[in-house]
């Protein structure tokens, strides 16, 4: 069941599931906490297992006043650790929630005890994503909806090349009926991650065990990435078989089995 904290005069929503060890889960950009629900129903036996929702995303409010950059989203994700009494975690970030998560780690390098990077990439956004990506938040910013050609170009990058009919279709519809009053938090979330500042050479600086894992057929974050990070980091590189960007949904019994790995070993 969902829970609220205030932070920044705004609601934010969370899991709060489980009891041990902290795991504080970033989930995907236009995802929201359900996208962990297999990694949370496996592991929250031994950890507890903390699940945010990015402003303008699931159940979370819109977008606390001034900018909105990577650097206020881990800002407002160590405000949460505070307001909960959390001093350290292992952190586990997919897409926007390992860019944020980097971020996290910069700022307050003493609260985390690991770090797992999922289908992201902290380097800069390459410059032709990064004008599509601009010129769909702009058409999306002032329709005041997600329209139908974006959400059938946008559904598809986010799922392996045989997508499960079942996730794709939900996904699609959640798209498509995007709350109105939450579309602007969501296009600013979204500039914050396309327009991103190049971090790679803060991973030469996180020294706690780390883990990078990419679906290998992700089409947003392409495994070389993932596979850069990795090196960078000094840490294992595991591709996610019969996945996509969504991989914690696309196989999950293997990005569980992961994880329980490199979390027994802490």
């Amino acid at each position: 069941m969902k829970q609220f904290m205030e932070i920044e005069g705004r609601q934010m929503a969370y899991l709060d599931e489980g009891q041990g060890q902290v795991l504080l889960f970033g989930h995907s950009y236009l995802w929201d906490s359900a996208m962990w629900a297999p990694q949370v129903a496996a592991l929250k036996g031994q950890y507890r297992c903390i699940v945010p929702e990015l402003w303008g995303h699931g159940d979370s409010d819109r977008l606390p006043d001034g900018p909105c950059t990577l650097t206020t989203l881990a800002r407002d994700h160590l405000a949460l650790l505070d307001a909960l009494g959390i001093d350290e975690c292992v952190l586990v970030g997919l897409s926007i929630g390992g860019m944020w998560g980097v971020e996290l780690a910069n700022m307050a390098p003493a609260r985390l005890k690991g770090l797992v990077l999922m289908d992201s990439f902290v380097g800069l956004e390459p410059q032709i994503t990064c004008e599509r990506y601009l010129g769909m938040l702009a058409m999306i910013e002032q329709l005041g909806t997600i329209p139908a050609p974006i959400v059938e170009q946008v559904a598809p990058l986010f799922f392996a090349n045989q997508p499960d009919a079942a996730l794709l279709a939900d996904f699609t519809a959640r798209l498509a009926a995007w709350p109105a009053d939450k579309i602007t938090a969501m296009v600013a979330v979204g500039r914050s991650f396309v327009t991103r500042e190049d971090r790679i050479d803060w991973l030469e600086e996180i020294t706690v065990p780390a883990l990078v894992m990419t679906g290998c057929e992700d089409k947003a974050r392409p495994v070389l990435e993932g596979y850069l990070m990795a090196e960078v980091l000094g840490c294992p590189f595991k591709e996610i078989p019969a996945a996509g960007h969504i991989s914690s949904l696309e196989n999950p019994a293997f990005v569980n089995q992961a994880l329980a790995a490199f979390l027994a070993d802490r």
